[in-house]
């Protein structure tokens, strides 16, 4: 297989900050299971790099990379405040019409790196962390939703947690209830070769960081968009064509 350039990924770069795309199913941080992560390749390309957030393995999208000590410090801030604006799109089961819907519930992380909803007050001295997230529908399928997903807070599978709250679960994420999109299931006298397994169309939950934005060092607004990686993109294009 061919390696991946680090250069290929990026989507903006000045003197002090990187946003790349991060491909699916690679790790932002060291993975003993793989060889390579993102934050190896981004030292190989900048060697002060320190990635200022973290997505999970198989999420896809906008990443924000700093390329030297200030701009690392100037990033952390604006995450601790809450002054980063962060926007993911996911493809969740059911047909749902979300306005501003808005998901204010706790996080605890179980042993097993599960995240459960906490019903106690973590203000109040709950185990769980504050968590908030709003979700707007983009376009509603036959059987499945667009929505995008905006996390004031950054807690570890916020957006997966709080969607399956909703009833709302994304599309291939069996740890909260999301179940394989199987072409089958869409498409009309599908036809399925002898002898062979219907693998889901997204080999991964369908959850991708398509904007980000931010501050850069002299305080101008730096606003990015990460294109559908081409999984996600045949994903919303068969929905499409089979709604």
């Amino acid at each position: 297989m061919k390696k991946l350039k680090f250069s290929d990924i990026i989507i903006f770069e000045d003197d002090n900050y990187i946003v790349v795309n991060k491909p699916p199913l690679m790790a932002t941080l060291d993975d003993r299971a793989e060889s390579i992560n993102l934050l190896l390749l981004a030292r190989e390309y900048c060697s002060d790099a320190q990635v200022c957030h973290r997505l999970d393995k198989e999420t896809s999208g906008a990443l924000l990379i700093a390329k030297n000590p200030d701009a690392y410090r100037s990033a952390s801030m604006q995450f601790e405040k809450r002054e980063v604006t962060k926007i993911y799109h996911a493809v969740a089961e059911g047909i749902h019409s979300f306005t501003d819907e808005v998901v204010n519930q706790s996080l605890q992380v179980t042993g097993k790196g599960h995240v459960r909803a906490s019903f106690r007050n973590a203000q109040l001295g709950g185990q769980g962390k504050e968590a908030i997230t709003t979700f707007n529908t983009i376009r509603a399928y036959k059987s499945h939703t667009l929505i995008e997903c905006k996390p004031l807070t950054g807690r570890m599978h916020q957006i997966r947690v709080h969607l399956a709250s909703l009833n709302a679960s994304i599309v291939n994420d069996d740890m909260y209830g999301g179940k394989p999109l199987l072409l089958s299931s869409l498409k009309k006298n599908y036809n399925l070769k002898k002898r062979t397994e219907e693998l889901s169309l997204i080999n991964r939950f369908a959850l991708h960081a398509f904007e980000l934005k931010f501050r850069g060092l002299n305080d101008e607004l730096i606003h990015v968009k990460a294109e559908y990686p081409k999984d996600f993109r045949v994903l919303v294009e068969q929905l499409k064509k089979n709604c």
